[in-house]
């Protein structure tokens, strides 16, 4: 079984957000559907980005590392190169 790291993006908003799940595209059906809290005030989300993992704990250490301040400038570079390709 895989696992995903992902990153969506708000073009309303100007922000991101990074989650893990097994299945990318109901998680991204459920954040644009308004039934994740912490996201629907933000949508229409876009998957910018997914990174696969054989394991739910490499996905949640590579999940933590985006939120870090490391990890916040990779979204930063993800985000700029899928800016410039639209």
């Amino acid at each position: 079984m895989s696992f995903f790291v992902y990153i969506l993006y708000s073009h309303n908003h100007n922000r991101t957000y990074t989650g893990q799940t097994e299945n990318v595209v109901s998680r991204v059906n459920k954040h644009n559907s308004g039934r994740v809290k912490s996201t629907k005030a933000y949508k229409p989300w876009v998957l910018i980005h997914t990174d696969i993992y054989n394991s739910r704990a490499e996905a949640m250490k590579q999940e933590k590392w985006y939120k870090s301040s490391a990890g916040r400038k990779r979204i930063a570079e993800i985000l700029k190169n899928y800016l410039h390709s639209i």
